[in-house]
């Protein structure tokens, strides 16, 4: 299954607000198409939000009607700096549109020339992120053994990805593939239930064994010793602090938990969701639309006038992390001197 890609001029994505009733897909003629699909939701995940802008910058180039480079290049700068605004957490979107720019800035080619060597940038980008996420699972399979239950939250599947693998997901998919018999526990993520309508749709769809509980179940389960490790995705990981790991809101609460029943806690990123510059106190945490904790389905469940707060994610400190899952390899603490030697190692 492919998450979102390029098809004879447009961008084809799935709407991920849909799942798991309908599947359905949504065709992007234009970049601000694309930038409303990440900022409502509609395709959702740091590497797949990447890869989103990835593609708006090359349907940006596509209808573009500049015949400078120099008006070229302004075009895509306007694209990006839309598309970026929309979610101002994950590195990996940030990330993307840059190393678009650079693409078309480096290039010395004409116009024309240079408007196709973007669009297949995008396309190496989606390509690249769909191997980087099955040699990360490869890695990370590793560390699950046979008979595990893995607690997950949110969704760092296929569907927070290019496709195929995912990230958290992937390393759990990897384990089942060779032949482990994996369970699943999956929080339903409130307040859009990312772990109830696309994790488990996923590992579903995967055959893996899959129970959703709520947010607040998790010390229960962990109390009762029925689960015996636990692997989250990542939005952004601040390499200057110690790696810092900004996720889903929750992810904090489950790692602090997880540390008091000596239950393994893992991540799993790739290198392109790590930050390198940002100082921790720089990070900004998104704040959604309270209306997502108001209402349910279009109906109200708070009184009116009840202040809802609504942050996207939060900050899990690197003393409450087992190890960091990349392409390169399984990061162990110390984090950000071990995160420096994965530059000189080749990936498998």
């Amino acid at each position: 299954m492919r998450t979102i890609w390029w098809e004879d001029g447009k961008v084809i994505l799935i709407n991920q607000k849909k799942l798991p009733s309908q599947l359905t897909y949504i065709e992007c003629t234009h970049y601000k198409r694309v930038a409303k699909a990440i900022k409502t939701l509609e395709i959702r995940g740091a590497p797949a939000i990447g890869i989103a802008a990835a593609m708006g910058l090359a349907l940006a180039a596509y209808h573009t009607e500049s015949t400078t480079k120099d008006h070229f290049l302004k075009e895509l700068t306007r694209a990006a700096k839309i598309i970026t605004s929309t979610r101002p957490t994950a590195q990996n979107l940030f990330w993307a549109a840059n190393r678009v720019l650079h693409k078309a800035n480096m290039s010395t080619a004409p116009v024309e020339t240079a408007k196709q060597e973007v669009i297949h940038e995008a396309q190496r980008m989606a390509e690249e992120d769909i191997h980087i996420n099955k040699t990360m699972g490869t890695y990370g399979a590793t560390l699950l053994d046979d008979g595990d239950t893995i607690g997950t939250i949110c969704n760092a599947g296929w569907l927070a990805t290019a496709g195929e693998y995912g990230t958290a997901l992937g390393v759990i998919k990897v384990a089942h593939e060779q032949g482990k018999n994996i369970s699943t526990i999956a929080l339903e993520t409130r307040p859009v239930l990312q772990g109830a309508r696309l994790t488990a749709f996923e590992l579903q769809h995967d055959g893996i064994d899959v129970k959703i509980i709520t947010d607040g179940a998790i010390g229960y389960y962990c109390y009762e010793g029925l689960i015996n490790k636990f692997i989250c995705g990542a939005d952004r990981i601040i390499v200057s602090s110690g790696c810092h790991v900004i996720n889903k809101v929750g992810t904090h609460t489950v790692s602090i938990t997880a540390n008091h029943y000596n239950i393994p806690f893992y991540v799993a990123a790739p290198l392109s969701t790590f930050d390198p510059e940002s100082r921790l106190e720089d990070a900004i945490i998104e704040m959604r639309n309270p209306r997502e904790i108001t209402e349910i389905n279009g109906k109200q469940i708070v009184p009116e006038n009840v202040l809802a707060l609504n942050p996207a994610f939060d900050i899990t400190p690197p003393h409450l992390i087992d190890a960091i899952v990349t392409e390169k390899g399984i990061i162990y603490p110390p984090f950000k001197q071990n995160y420096k030697k994965l530059f000189t190692k080749k990936s498998l």
